[in-house]
């Protein structure tokens, strides 16, 4: 993707990503066109599979400010377009206990909006301080070495 429009700030602290895939994303006119504006919000947002099919669940997309449309749904599924091979390598890996689809950014490559998703499996508790341990020796580790 060249220009992330939204990005899924909690993803990597809640997940331990295991897979990626860019996908596209079918959207109406004007819901494109709030995106493009930074319209959009992937807070609670998840990936459904339904029908050998992915949909993309709970993303809020605002409604476009210049729109005219007074019946307006802002977290409708949103159908998500792979290759069949990536549908069925996701719906196999689905399967196994623990692991979910979650969307990680929002971009734009050549003027189509694209979705990254992620397969993940949940961090325990601990997980998250380990992660956070880590980050803070870098930071010093750094800090140390930009100082000399």
């Amino acid at each position: 993707m060249k220009k992330i429009l939204i990005k899924n700030r909690k993803a990597h602290h809640d997940f331990e990503v295991l897979d990626k895939f860019e996908a596209g994303i079918v959207l109406k006119g004007h819901e494109a066109k709030s995106l493009k504006n930074g319209g959009g919000n992937f807070t609670g947002s998840f990936v459904g599979f339904e029908d050998g099919e992915l949909y993309l669940k709970s993303f809020n997309i605002n409604l476009y400010e210049k729109s005219t449309l007074e019946a307006y749904e802002p977290t409708r599924p949103r159908k998500l377009l792979l290759r069949k091979a990536e549908i069925l390598k996701i719906a196999g890996e689905l399967s196994t206990k623990g692991v979910t689809l979650i969307p990680l950014t929002c971009g734009l490559e050549k003027g189509r909006v694209k979705i990254e998703i992620a397969l993940v499996r949940g961090k325990k508790k601990h997980d998250k301080r380990n992660d956070m341990k880590k980050r803070d020796q870098e930071r010093r580790i750094n800090a140390a070495i930009s100082e000399h």
